[in-house]
């Protein structure tokens, strides 16, 4: 028991420690892609006068709240050292399964819970072969994907049928006060996956398993659950983007979740989460998804092809992941004529 104690009290010390880098480098890593989200927004009116407008500024908030919801499941994932491939496919299913079940009108809306149990029953599945048969996670979701997608072209013959339901479309269409639903979604959703990942035991649990597996299981941390959970929980976001892309757009496609891959990663590396786990902050992961947004919006107002917004996406995690390496933080400490931690 006292090895235990002893064990428990030197993570948690570890842990604090961990945190208290933490605090510095995620804090200017959230407030630096915010700042830049309003730089980019004012030099667009360079481009074209109708950009950087508070209307563009409406739109570019509407457009961020699915990849915001996205990339809250993909975070905590990567939080724990692993990646989700499947949520084009989840959000296509989620879409799928909501039109097709539900339809247009007021519908069965109470069928909107047992629509994202599937999706989550896509995740749990995932995490079965994950974490019990120790397929890595790259292939496992992917060879997920692939079955996802096949389930929803059979389901469909190839062309989904139906529209929105109402409640979809007042979530994604509604305004008040003239400002449009899911900029208010936004930032309730921000608040709340913020509380999640920073102040529950549950995301403590997360950044424990991601740091190290082992001194985690050794401290008491239930592995198993918290392996399960956030691919559980990612897919349960990327079933509700596809039922908010169905109330945008009024149906869905077999396609719809095809462009959210790489920028539901990107959006949690330009946070200032670390690939590898242990290492994250929801506000920085908001950002970067309002970031990534506000660039695609302009890319698409100055008429550039899709395939060269790829290439900008790609860039900026390339730029992102040189720039909010450790040693960077270290260094500007060092130059703050802060004190180094430790020996």
């Amino acid at each position: 028991m006292t090895s235990q104690v002893d064990v428990m009290s030197k993570f948690q010390a570890e842990q604090d420690t961990r945190k208290a880098r933490r605090i510095d480098r995620h804090t200017v890593s959230a407030i630096a892609v915010f700042v830049l989200c309003v730089v980019l927004i004012l030099a667009s009116r360079l481009v074209s006068p109708s950009l950087g407008s508070w209307q563009q500024v409406l739109t570019v908030l509407t457009l961020a709240s699915f990849l915001v919801v996205l990339s809250f499941g993909q975070g905590l994932v990567i939080l724990t050292g692993g990646l989700d491939l499947s949520l084009p496919a989840v959000i296509t299913l989620g879409g799928v399964l909501t039109t097709t079940w539900i339809g247009n009108g007021p519908g069965a809306w109470y069928m909107l819970p047992f629509v994202l149990a599937i999706c989550g029953g896509v995740g749990l599945a995932s995490a079965i072969g994950i974490v019990w048969l120790k397929v890595p996670p790259f292939i496992m979701t992917m060879a997920t994907s692939i079955i996802v997608s096949s389930a929803a072209l059979g389901l469909t013959n190839g062309t989904p049928r139906g529209a929105s339901p109402d409640v979809l479309l007042l979530l994604m269409k509604g305004s008040w006060l003239g400002i449009p639903a899911p900029v208010y979604f936004l930032v309730i959703f921000a608040v709340v996956g913020w509380i999640v990942q920073s102040r529950t035991v549950f995301g403590r649990y997360l950044y424990a398993l991601g740091t190290n597996r082992d001194a985690a299981r050794i401290a008491g941390v239930p592995i198993t659950l918290v392996s399960v959970l956030p691919y559980v929980i990612s897919a349960v976001c990327a079933g509700f983007v596809g039922m908010m892309l169905v109330g945008y757009a009024n149906g869905a496609t077999l396609r719809m979740g095809d462009n959210y891959m790489l920028p539901s990663i990107a959006a949690v590396v330009i946070g200032g989460s670390s690939i590898l786990g242990g290492n994250g902050n929801f506000a920085g992961t908001v950002g970067g998804a309002i970031l990534l947004t506000t660039v695609g919006t302009v890319i698409a107002a100055i008429g550039l092809e899709q395939g060269l917004r790829t290439i900008i996406e790609g860039g900026i995690i390339l730029v992102a992941l040189l720039l909010l390496r450790e040693e960077l933080f270290e260094r500007l400490r060092g130059l703050s004529g802060k004190p180094r931690s430790g020996g």
